[in-house]
């Protein structure tokens, strides 16, 4: 059996699959963790993105590849978590432009997609690093255009591909000190594997089993990367273009044969008429949503490509004169809060735990997604937020590392003007977002607050989940764990003890300021010991104690 052509039906299948088989394997690349923290989520997050792609593909089944690959592209996008995510949806972004004109494609086609899709992956990624997801895409796209050079059979190709796949994924070590000293594999790359597994088996016709003989035991098995995890008025001044209009338009052949609908052209052309521009498309619907002074307008370049169905159209300069009226429940009559006034700035934070969330609130953020360490929010999680902070110029403060890629990824895809400021924990969070001043302008504020991101120190206490050795530590299940900069550098049984360890090694002459975020199991006493032991022993540091309610990590202590 041999395949020298390549249609979209076929290209679902591979999707579908290639999705499915990292599901039955996501828990087993979770475990994929240098550090044994109860966090590893890349093969949740991996399975997330993937499967919010498929399900796209799913809707879009077709023959025509090329579409089948649109639909595919924005599926991961808009599901695109942490950096592993991101990149998967880079790498298949760049395939699905390869071959977006074409309704099948040849061995060479998919070759050179697969390597077009690497070049978009590395483009994506500010310092790409060497040992990861981007390594195995790029070795294996490389072996699959040389075996394109000597067959044509698509399965020959992927075969390749998937055999360089995995023996990349054994080189990871070899780039990646980290991965070497505990002697096992990149995460991302691992989930690579897996959807490239399921490629293969579709075009060779077979079943894959619910999980990989591939991998090493549950408790030999680490990874690479750590946490790699209104309504109301406003004011008339603000009000420029006045009518919230939202519709659907059902795409008609007759029309778009005249109108080929392309999404870009079709967003760029609207955006002439008013902002706040969201535009989603498949197939068979373009959806739409625009703050416009001329709505009519934009109703009739709609009509262009089809039937406007769904149609609603809001006067926010009439809504701003209404005198806000009540709503009676059964418990009492509840105001609605005042729609925010187009601000300056907002600022869009990632936490974990409600007590964090309103710490973030009480010194100055305007929307607080939840998530973090065991669930990154994805890309559309996070243009979503933006879009409810309702202003001009708004930051983001990802405060995870994992979260940071899905942040910029928001940034090209959102209209308003959006600052990623990259906090890879809470207390660069909080400290980024004491910097900001309202009254600077944005390039003074986006300078201050990254310059604040490097004079805060950062340490939590965690529990190990399996015994593993890193850093010269050996490390058994169940062990508190200190973390200091991302390193762990104590464990003990005991939490306290641990906790105390931690602040030994990480407070110096230079600390000043002492923040301790507790999380939900820990109790009042143990706090208590904590402060007691720093005002006994480091008299001139400041304590300040909140009840950060955050899951997993038992302290969270920012020091400055």
């Amino acid at each position: 059996m041999s395949i020298t052509a390549l249609d979209g039906k076929r290209f679902a299948e591979m999707i579908i699959q290639g999705a499915n088989h990292l599901t039955a394997n996501a828990k087993m690349v979770d475990a994929l963790n240098v550090f044994p923290v109860p966090d590893g989520d890349t093969g949740t997050n991996m399975n997330l993105s993937m499967t919010s792609g498929a399900k796209e593909v799913k809707n879009n089944v077709q023959e025509h590849i090329g579409k089948v690959g649109i639909a595919l592209s924005k599926g991961l996008l808009m599901g695109a978590r942490g950096n592993s995510e991101v990149i998967l949806s880079q790498l298949f972004r760049g395939f699905s432009k390869a071959v977006e004109a074409k309704a099948k494609i040849t061995g060479k086609d998919f070759a050179g997609a697969l390597e077009a899709g690497v070049e978009t992956a590395y483009k994506a990624v500010m310092k790409p690093v060497e040992g990861t997801i981007l390594t195995v895409a790029k070795d294996s796209a490389k072996k699959g255009v040389q075996a394109a050079q000597n067959s044509d059979d698509i399965i020959v190709i992927m075969e390749e591909v998937v055999k360089e796949a995995k023996a990349s994924l054994k080189r990871t070590p070899d780039l990646l000190p980290v991965l070497k000293e505990v002697g096992v594999v990149d995460s991302g790359g691992q989930g690579l594997v897996f959807v490239y597994e399921g490629f293969l088996a579709v075009l060779r016709g077979e079943e894959l089993p619910e999980s990989s003989d591939l991998l090493p035991t549950m408790s030999e098995m680490v990874n690479a990367e750590h946490h790699k995890s209104v309504q109301g008025h406003i004011n008339t001044a603000d009000i420029v273009f006045g009518y919230c209009t939202e519709f659907m338009v059902r795409f008609e052949a007759e029309k778009t044969a005249i109108h080929p609908f392309n999404e870009g052209v079709f967003r760029n052309d609207l955006s002439h008429l008013g902002d706040s521009l969201l535009v989603i498309a498949d197939e068979d619907v373009v959806k739409v949503h625009i703050h416009s002074e001329q709505p009519g307008e934009v109703l009739s370049y709609g009509q262009r490509y089809g039937n406007l169905i769904n149609m609603k159209i809001e006067n926010m300069r009439q809504q701003h004169t209404n005198i806000v009226g009540e709503t009676h429940t059964a418990s009492g009559t509840v105001r609605p809060e005042p729609r925010k006034e187009l601000q300056e700035y907002g600022i869009v934070t990632v936490s974990m735990g409600s007590g964090i969330a309103e710490l973030f609130k009480s010194i100055g953020a305007h929307a607080v997604i939840e998530g973090g360490q065991t669930m990154n929010p994805s890309t559309e999680d996070i243009v979503k937020a933006v879009k409810e902070v309702h202003a001009k110029k708004v930051f983001i403060l990802p405060n995870n590392k994992n979260i940071i890629m899905a942040a910029e990824q928001a940034k090209d895809v959102a209209d308003e003007d959006i600052y990623v400021i990259p906090s890879k924990t809470v207390p660069q969070g909080l400290s980024a977002l004491l910097a900001f001043n309202p009254s600077a302008d944005v390039d003074v504020n986006e300078v201050a607050m990254k310059d604040a991101l490097q004079h805060v120190k950062t340490g939590q206490i965690t529990f190990a989940v399996r015994d593993t050795s890193i850093d010269g530590l050996e490390i058994e299940k169940d062990d508190f764990m200190g973390i200091s900069e991302g390193k762990i550098v104590v464990k003990n049984k005991d939490k306290g003890k641990v906790a105390e360890d931690l602040l030994t090694k990480m407070l110096d002459d230079d600390s000043e300021i002492l923040t301790i975020i507790f999380g939900e199991d820990v109790t009042d006493e143990e706090v208590q010991s904590l402060t007691q032991f720093v005002e006994e022993n480091y008299e001139d540091v400041e304590i300040e104690v909140h009840n950060g309610g955050q899951p997993l990590y038992s302290f969270i202590f920012s020091i400055e």
